[in-house]
This record gives structure tokens, C-alpha cells and sequence, in this order.
């Protein structure tokens, strides 16, 4: 069995957003035929996209012919749409969730899914999470890893993982038992990236990092010990910096361990136990698979292809099984991981 943690998809249509909410920056879809459509911001074409995007019986269709039993679905990162009114990202997660959850209903043995929530109003997304969970029937959410976008975020003003506003966010994903899959949107430093497709390159994995890094220092981690967490891609550049990272909280903890005095190789795998969080397979690499499993044990690390978008992998799961692991191993990666993050039982 193979169950894709980290998928995205969209609804087929939605309402033009920029004249529904009164301002722009909202994406639309505009389909120039009936197997292809244009995300658009503005005049700006942010992504050319098929209809395994939005058509649940096209996914499927490729699921079997690559022997993927669930795929575990989630939005498109672009429409987090942090930036926006509460009331207005509010609205728009309600209709992306609703979406995911009609889709999950058509097809339960095929689908399980995660909702997005307004995370500029921490109050407002614990509503929303909570209306996922006992409502919607979803495992749990995607966020972000932060909250503010780049242009609007100021010093001690920024939002990342670590904020206490935040907190009523991860009180109630504890409560509740929900996943929360921590995924990269509006990279850092993309005024200095305009080539190369750099944002994603070297942006995407540093905010993975920047994501991890908050939550381990600002003690997120240890305030709610039973919250489950997974970081998309591996968890970005974190795991090839852990002993940059490790070095500067023992020689400056006076910079790096003003709120959280635990070490951060203490939420690695241990002889005995697996990591605190999680992450997904997505590395493209086996060595750097290899030093996943070394740091996060094989219970931490579950498959993810990041599906159906060209920077993930083509056939999920080829990499896992091209390591050579035991049956045990090999299985625990490409289903055994993401049953427990989700809470799956059956």
C-alpha cells in the first residue's frame, strides 16, 4: 500500500475573487480547454496546470497506474491568501475545504484530506479547524510557514511558526487529534530571486527551515507534546544544517536559546525513539533519504510526491523503493508513517 501524504488539488471552477472581495491579488482560473487551465494573478500567469488538478477520477486513473492506494489532498500553497481580510480568507478556506471534503465523500477509499485555514486571525482558523474536523470529517489542516507575507512582515511584527497568537491554532489541533502539514508558500527573498526559478530552489527549502526552526526555539513543540506535525520536502534545508544549527545553540544560546533551552538534535531519532515531527520523503536524492531516516528514524518519514506539479516526483514512492530497506521498513515509509500522522486506524 502506498499513501501519498503531500497532493494538491483545486476545485475545477471558483467565483472571480478580485470582484467578489472588492480588491485583487486573488488567483483565478481560466481554462483554454477541457483537459488545461492558467492559475492567474492580475495578468500574471502564476501556473499552468491540467485537469489532474481538479478531476478526481484523473487522479485516480494515475494513482493505479503508479500503485498509489490514498493520496492524502490539500490546497495549492498560492491560496493560503494570508495577505487577505480575515473575514474574506475565511470565506475562501470555507469553500476550498468544503470542496475537499465533497471529494473525500465521492471517494473515501481513495482520498483522505487536510483544509486551509485563515491564519492572519488565529481565532477565526481555530474555528475553521475545528469545523474540519467534526464537521468536514478531514485529518487535519496545511499551513504555511508563516503567516505574514514577505512585503508586509517587519521585525518583530513577522508571524512565523513560533507566535503566540498561534497557539490557540495548536491547542485546538491537539485537542482534536488533527495532522498539521506545514508547507512552504511566499518565499523569502524573492526580490533577490528572479531567475533560475530560485524561489523554489533555494527559497522553498529555507522556509521549510525557517518553519522548523521556529517552532523547535520557540517551544511549540515542547508547550504541546502531543500535537503532530509533518514539514513538506523533507523539511527543506533543516536536515543538512542540523549541526550549524545544533553548533550555534551550544556557543551563542544567548542568541539562539532565549525561550527554549532544549537542544535541537534532543528532537531527533533516538535508539529508542523516533523524531518529535515529521516529514515527507520528497528529496529527489537517496542519499539524502539515507540521512532522513538517520536523523528522523523510518516512523518520521513518509512518502510524498507533491503531486501532479513537475517538481515532485513523477512515480510516488520510486525513491523509498529504490533503497533497499526491509519489507518492514519499505512499508512503514510508503504507508505505515502517514497512518499514524493522520491518526488513520483502519
Amino acid at each position: 500500500m502506498k499513501i501519498d501524504l503531500h497532493t494538491h488539488i483545486l476545485p475545477r471552477t471558483w467565483p472571480d475573487l478580485d470582484k467578489k472581495y472588492g480588491y485583487s491579488g486573488f488567483v483565478r482560473l481560466e481554462h483554454s480547454d477541457p483537459c488545461s487551465a492558467q492559475m492567474m494573478i492580475g495578468e500574471r500567469m502564476f501556473r499552468q496546470i491540467s485537469d489532474n488538478v481538479w478531476n478526481p477520477e484523473r487522479r485516480i486513473e494515475e494513482m493505479d497506474r503508479n500503485g498509489v492506494s490514498i493520496q492524502v489532498l490539500s490546497t495549492v500553497p498560492v491560496m493560503f491568501s494570508y495577505w487577505a481580510k480575515p473575514k474574506d480568507a475565511l470565506d475562501l478556506s470555507r469553500f476550498l475545504n468544503d470542496h475537499i471534503a465533497e471529494v473525500v465523500r465521492d471517494y473515501p477509499t481513495r482520498f483522505t484530506g487536510l483544509g486551509t485555514l485563515p491564519l492572519q486571525d488565529p481565532d477565526l482558523a481555530a474555528y475553521e479547524l475545528e469545523r474540519c474536523v467534526r464537521e468536514l470529517g478531514l485529518r487535519g489542516v496545511e499551513v504555511g510557514t508563516h503567516v505574514d507575507p514577505n512585503e508586509h512582515c517587519h521585525g518583530s511584527d513577522c508571524r512565523n511558526l513560533d507566535h503566540p497568537s498561534l497557539d490557540v491554532v495548536w491547542r485546538i489541533a491537539e485537542e482534536l487529534g488533527a495532522a498539521v502539514f506545514v508547507h512552504p508558500w511566499d518565499m523569502m527573498g524573492r526580490e533577490r530571486m528572479p531567475k533560475y526559478w530560485l524561489p523554489w530552489l533555494v527559497g522553498m527549502p529555507a522556509e521549510t527551515s525557517l518553519a522548523i526552526c521556529s517552532m523547535m526555539f520557540g517551544g511549540v513543540f515542547d508547550r504541546f507534546r502531543k500535537l503532530r506535525v509533518a514539514f513538506a520536502h523533507g523539511g527543506g534545508a533543516f536536515p543538512f544544517t542540523l549541526g550549524r544549527i545544533e553548533h550555534a545553540f551550544q556557543v551563542r544560546p544567548d542568541l539562539v536559546a532565549i525561550e527554549n533551552k532544549t537542544n535541537p538534535r534532543h528532537y531527533m531519532a533516538t535508539a529508542k525513539t523516533p523524531a518529535r515531527f515529521f516529514v515527507d520523503s520528497l528529496v529527489h536524492d537517496a542519499d539524502a533519504l539515507a540521512l532522513l531516516l538517520k536523523f528522523f528514524g523510518a516512523q518520521r518519514v513518509a512518502l510524498g510526491s507533491d503531486y501532479p506539479f513537475p517538481l515532485g516526483e513523477a512515480k510516488p514512492g520510486q525513491l523509498i523503493e529504490s533503497m533497499k530497506l526491509s519489507a518492514e521498513g519499505e512499508a512503514q515509509l510508503l504507508s505505515g508513517t502517514a497512518r499514524e500522522f493522520l491518526g488513520l486506524t483502519a
